[in-house]
């Protein structure tokens, strides 16, 4: 993590980032995975969907490029990626401590083969709530709901 690392609110001009940073993530962490839609329908859905009903953070560098983001609301983390070079270095879990500290309970969807997040989530109190076989998610792939919730001495 670079030390100049700020953690702020998205804006939309942070869109097409945002959705370049997914794409290459989903891409290095899970080769296997099925992509659904092209660049120009990420792009949209992280421009116009996910703000709507999600707050969204992303933490920059000294020159305000993305290098990680959590979009999370209602209950929900609804997505949490780090840029392929900056993975390791603890923004996943800043991030991801930042909306734990708001909430006195999160749940969310990780696919079942995704290894490496499982294990991420299950370290920072996530428990496993069920298992799918993935039809009811675009990529058809099964999937694993977890949920954390916080702790009295909160």
């Amino acid at each position: 993590m670079t030390a100049e690392a700020v953690v702020r609110e998205a804006t939309p001009a942070d869109a097409p980032a945002i959705a370049r940073l997914f794409t290459a993530s989903r891409r290095a962490a899970m080769p296997w995975l099925r992509e659904v839609h092209g660049e120009d329908a990420t792009l949209a859905y992280f421009r116009d969907l996910v703000p709507a009903r999600r707050r969204v953070l992303v933490a920059v560098d000294g020159a305000d490029r993305p290098l990680a983001f959590i979009a999370f609301g209602g209950g929900e983390v609804e997505h949490l990626y780090v840029a392929p070079d900056e993975r390791g270095r603890g923004l996943g879990s800043r991030l991801l401590r930042l909306a734990q500290a708001g909430a006195p309970a999160l749940e969310l969807q990780v696919f079942q083969r995704n290894q490496a997040a499982r294990a991420f989530y299950e370290r920072h109190g996530f428990r496993l709530a069920g298992t799918t076989d993935g039809a009811g998610n675009e990529e058809r792939e099964p999937d694993a709901r977890y949920r954390w919730e916080a702790g009295p001495a909160r």
